[in-house]
C-alpha cells in the first residue's frame, strides 16, 4: 500500500490495507458475491469511477481482491480471495456496533436493499440444528430475498424461486429494527404485510 501507519501492530497493519475510504464498502459489496466493475459502481453510490479503480487496484495488490473470468461472456468479475473473505467477521462486528448510529433513520442517505444480505446475518444470531429449516421471503422495496437459518448462521440471498414458508413485506428501516431487536413483530403488525406461516417469521426474528 502507498501509505502506512508504520506501527508494528495488527490493527495498524490491517488499517494499512482496508482503512482507506471506500475499501471496506468495496469488501461489503463483494461479500454478496463476485461483481463486475459496473455492478460495484452501481452498488456504491457516491464513489467516483477513478477512485473505485484505485481502491480495487490497491485491494488486489494487497491480496484481498482478485479478478476472475465471468461465468458467462468475456467480462471480468472482482471477487474476494479466501483471506479477503475473512473480513466478514470484522465487518459484521462493525455493523452490530453501529446499531445506535442507525436509530435516527436514513435521512437523505441512499439505501440499497441488497445491503441487508450483509447486515441481517450480522444482527441476527440465528442458528438451526441439522434438518429442515423454513425459508422466509423478505420483500423490501421491489426486491425479494430468501432468509434461512442454518447450522452456521443465517443465509440471506436473492429469491431463487424456491417455495417460501412465509413472506414479510416491510420497510427496510423496520426490517433493520426487527433484526437489531429494537422492534418486535407485534410492535409493527400494522406497518408490515405477512403472508404464510407467522411462526417461520418469528423463528428468524425472535430475540
Amino acid at each position: 500500500m502507498s501509505r502506512s501507519y508504520g506501527h508494528y501492530c495488527g490493527l495498524a497493519r490491517a488499517l494499512d490495507v482496508v482503512g482507506d475510504r471506500w475499501n471496506l464498502l468495496v469488501v461489503r459489496q463483494l461479500l454478496m458475491g463476485p461483481a463486475r466493475y459496473r455492478e460495484l459502481l452501481d452498488g456504491l453510490p457516491g464513489v467516483a469511477t477513478n477512485l473505485l479503480s484505485d481502491r480495487l487496484r490497491d485491494l488486489e495488490a494487497a491480496g484481498v481482491v482478485e479478478r476472475r473470468p465471468a461465468e458467462t461472456g468475456s467480462a471480468v468479475v472482482y471477487a474476494l480471495t479466501p483471506w479477503g473473505g475473512e473480513l466478514r467477521g470484522p465487518i459484521q462486528g462493525l455493523i452490530r456496533w453501529s446499531t445506535p448510529l442507525m436509530v435516527s433513520g436514513p435521512g437523505d442517505d441512499p439505501f440499497h436493499p441488497e445491503w441487508l444480505a450483509v447486515a441481517l446475518p450480522a444482527l441476527l444470531d440465528v442458528v438451526r440444528p441439522p434438518g429442515e429449516s423454513p425459508t422466509v421471503g423478505l420483500a423490501v422495496d421491489d426486491q425479494v430475498f430468501q432468509v434461512r437459518a442454518t447450522e452456521s448462521g443465517l443465509e440471506v440471498a436473492r429469491h431463487d424461486g424456491r417455495p417460501l414458508d412465509a413472506v414479510l413485506r416491510a420497510d427496510p428501516m423496520v426490517v433493520l429494527g426487527l433484526a437489531a431487536g429494537v422492534l418486535g413483530l407485534d410492535d409493527v403488525r400494522e406497518s408490515v404485510a405477512l403472508e404464510g406461516d407467522e411462526g417461520a417469521v418469528r423463528a428468524i426474528f425472535a430475540r
